[in-house]
């Protein structure tokens, strides 16, 4: 069912648990593992001139961190891209160059809270994606007992 799984990654702490879950969907279903990091080439642009080749490697280098990253949590090979464009297009144009089965991707990258249920690049990449998309939050523990125990069961149960 899945035999090309890739996993889109800015390295960012909310990214950490879509990959796990990716590279677990991957290893049940023995799939292939792309990891795709995207430069994000707005962001460069809109830098002072003066300042756009050290943001550029800055970004560069995080793109590669978070590539290894993947690649260091994975179990088996890894093949690994680093792009520099539109992150939700380059991850679309990726997913169908390599005829990906499903892209995984955090709902919040670098830029934290600013939209109310995903983030602009994860509701773009799902809303334009040739596959399917699979979104996953960043796990935040409230601390309520009735929370970790599930809606509508109590923790004693």
């Amino acid at each position: 069912m899945f035999d090309t799984v890739v996993v889109a990654t800015d390295g960012s702490e909310s990214v950490k648990r879509a990959v796990d879950v990716a590279l677990d969907l991957a290893d049940r279903f023995e799939a292939d593992v792309h990891a795709l990091s995207v430069i994000d080439a707005s962001e460069v642009d809109a830098s002072p001139q003066q300042l756009r080749d050290e943001l550029r490697t800055a970004l560069e280098t995080t793109a590669d961190a978070a590539i290894t990253a993947v690649e260091e949590r994975a179990e088996g090979a890894v093949t690994t891209e680093i792009r520099e464009g539109r992150p939700a297009i380059e991850i679309c144009e990726y997913a169908r160059e390599v005829d990906a089965d499903v892209v995984a991707t955090g709902t919040r990258g670098r830029h934290g809270e600013n939209r109310l249920l995903l983030g602009s690049v994860a509701e773009r990449i799902v809303r334009t994606s040739p596959v399917p998309v699979l979104t996953v939050r960043q796990f935040e523990p409230t601390g309520n007992d009735d929370d970790a125990a599930g809606e509508g069961e109590t923790a004693d149960a």
